[in-house]
């Protein structure tokens, strides 16, 4: 956040993830972030200063150290893969526990989120189109308005297939389902390692 050249207080930086980076980052409690300032000014990457009189708060620059090393990151470091956490689909693995429904209601509520999120990065997307100094910004994120489209159709398209899971599972329940054991896992492992 800090490589752009501002001061930015703890609180901006905050405020500018939540603007941009939330759509495909997660983004840290303000504690991390105080924590995460410290420790780079510790290191001499960031130097820090108090202004305002009756409120006081704490202003952060970038050094030259501190921009040499987030070039160098930016440029050198490997990128890791992302993470999924998705929590409605973690639901939906564990479906024969949810009540009659409840799978379709969750997702149907995860879509009011997903819409939510598109618009609200494609509003960002509309205001990060008109200055030049945001035209990385502006790409990510016109990634996440469509990453979100995306995940819009994925979710339909699981709520469509609820219906089929639920009719299986249920006709192979009545006729006294057994779980597989745990050889029975083994055994896939196999067959997918000789696959592979």
């Amino acid at each position: 956040m800090l490589s752009g050249g501002d001061e930015l207080s703890g609180y901006d930086i905050k405020k500018w993830i939540n603007w941009a980076i939330r759509f495909f980052y997660t983004s840290p409690a303000y504690s991390q972030i105080y924590s995460e300032l410290k420790r780079l000014e510790n290191l001499g990457l960031l130097t820090s200063r108090m202004e305002g009189a009756a409120r006081q708060r704490r202003m952060y620059k970038i050094t030259d150290s501190g921009l040499h090393a987030v070039t160098q990151w930016a440029n050198e470091e490997p990128v890791e893969p992302p993470t999924l956490k998705h929590f409605p689909l973690l639901r939906v693995i564990f479906g024969h526990l949810a009540a009659p429904g409840r799978l379709k209601e969750l997702l149907t509520e995860h879509l009011d989120y997903v819409d939510r999120m598109q618009q609200a990065a494609a509003t960002e997307v509309r205001w990060t189109a008109e200055h030049p100094a945001w035209s990385y910004a502006h790409l990510a994120l016109r990634w996440s308005e469509r990453y979100y489209t995306a995940e819009r159709a994925l979710v339909e398209q699981l709520i469509n297939e609820l219906d089929s899971a639920e009719g299986t599972f249920s006709a192979a329940d009545r006729q006294g389902m057994e779980w597989p054991v745990r050889e029975y896992w083994y055994e896939i492992e196999r067959k997918i390692a000789a696959e592979e």
